[in-house]
C-alpha cells in the first residue's frame, strides 16, 4: 500500500494522475485551489475503493502546502510519492505580458514546484525514502513564442531539480527525484489560460489524451530515472534544440504563432485561472477529443535516448536541407 500527493489535481493531467494512481492501489492526496473540483476528484478516487483527501491550497503559498502535507500524513499516512503538476500560463508576447503576470506564472509553475519539493523533502528526508516527481515539459528545453513565462518556469524547474539531485547524492540520501517532460496534452488549460491573442488557444499537434499520459507517468514513478521524455514529439523538440537551436528559432518564428491558435475568435470576457479559479465542471480532458490520439506516448528513458537521438539527427539534417530555402 502506498500514498501519493498530487498538486494541480483538480483537472487536466493532475486529475488523470489521481485516477491512475488510485487504479494502481494508491491512496491519494489532492491539492489545488478549487475545492469543488477537488471534491469531485476525490469522489472518483473513492469510487475505485481508495482513500482520497482533498486539500485545497494555492501552491504559491509554501505554508499552505506544509499544512496540507501534515494533514495528509496525520489522516492517511506517510507520503511515499509527491507529484508536482500544478501550472498556469499566459499566452501573449513578452511586450504584452505584465510584471504581475510574469510573477504569478513564476510563483505557481516554478515556485510551486520548489515549495512542493521542499515540503515533501522535509517529511521524506528523516525517513530516508520517498520519490518526488516533477511533471515537466519539452518547453523546458525548446521554448516557444507567446509563452515566455511558462517556458522560463519549466526551464527553472530543471535547474532547481538538478541542483537538488546533486545535494541528495552528496548526502547519501535514498530520496529519489525524477522528471517527466510532456508533449502536448488535451487538457482544460486551453479553456482557462490567460490569452491576449484574440483567437482561441490550442495545443500544438500531435495531441495526447491525459489518461495515456498519466499511465506513463505512473510507470515512471514505479521505475524512477533521472529524466524521462514522454512521446517522440517531446524528444524531437528537446533534441532539435540541442542539435540545431537556430533552426528551431526560425521555424517557430514562422509557425509558433498560428500553431498555438485556432481560427475561432476568443471571447474577451472569458474568465482565466491566473489569479483566481474558474468555476465549472472541468475534468481531465479538454475540448480537443476529436483531434487527440488515444495512443500511449512512448516513455523514453535515458537508456533509450541514443537511438532516439540518431533518428532526431537524421530528421534535423533532412529538415535543414528541405527548409533552408524557405527560411532564408
Amino acid at each position: 500500500m502506498s500514498n501519493v500527493v498530487i498538486t494541480g489535481a483538480s483537472a487536466g493531467v493532475g486529475r488523470a494522475l489521481a485516477r491512475r494512481f488510485a487504479q494502481d492501489g494508491y491512496d491519494v492526496g489532492l491539492i489545488a485551489r478549487d475545492a469543488s473540483r477537488l471534491d469531485a476528484t476525490a469522489a472518483e478516487v473513492e469510487g475505485m475503493s481508495r482513500r482520497a483527501l482533498a486539500l485545497p491550497a494555492d501552491v504559491a503559498d509554501a505554508q499552505a502546502l506544509t499544512q496540507a502535507a501534515e494533514r495528509f500524513e496525520a489522516e492517511i499516512g506517510p507520503i511515499d510519492i509527491w507529484v508536482n503538476c500544478a501550472m498556469v500560463t499566459v499566452l501573449a508576447p513578452v511586450a504584452e505580458t505584465t510584471p504581475e503576470e510574469f510573477s504569478r506564472v513564476t510563483e505557481v509553475t516554478y515556485l510551486g514546484t520548489v515549495h512542493g519539493t521542499r515540503t515533501a523533502l522535509a517529511l521524506m528526508r528523516p525517513r530516508d525514502r520517498g520519490l518526488i516527481l516533477q511533471v515537466g515539459s519539452a518547453l523546458a528545453y525548446r521554448s516557444i513564442p507567446l509563452q515566455s513565462a511558462y517556458c522560463a518556469a519549466k526551464s527553472a524547474i530543471v535547474g532547481f531539480t538538478d541542483s537538488l539531485r546533486s545535494e541528495l547524492i552528496h548526502e547519501g540520501s535514498n530520496v529519489q527525484l525524477t522528471v517527466v517532460h510532456l508533449p502536448a496534452v488535451n487538457t482544460p488549460q486551453f479553456d482557462w489560460a490567460r490569452n491576449k491573442m484574440g483567437r482561441r488557444p490550442q495545443p500544438v499537434p500531435p495531441i495526447f489524451d491525459p489518461e495515456k499520459v498519466a499511465e506513463q507517468i505512473v510507470r515512471a514513478a514505479r521505475r524512477p530515472a533521472r529524466e524521462y521524455w514522454l512521446g517522440f514529439p517531446a524528444a524531437k523538440a528537446i533534441l532539435s534544440y540541442e542539435l540545431a537551436p537556430w533552426l528551431g528559432d526560425r521555424l517557430l518564428s514562422k509557425q509558433g504563432y498560428d500553431g498555438q491558435l485556432t481560427a475561432e475568435a476568443e471571447d474577451p470576457t472569458r474568465a482565466d485561472n491566473l489569479f483566481d479559479t474558474v468555476p465549472g465542471a472541468f475534468s481531465a480532458r479538454g475540448r480537443f477529443a476529436d483531434r487527440s490520439t488515444s495512443r500511449r506516448p512512448l516513455l523514453i528513458s535515458p537508456a533509450m535516448r541514443q537511438g532516439v537521438a540518431l533518428l532526431a539527427v537524421c530528421g534535423a539534417l533532412a529538415a535543414t536541407f528541405a527548409l533552408g530555402a524557405f527560411l532564408f
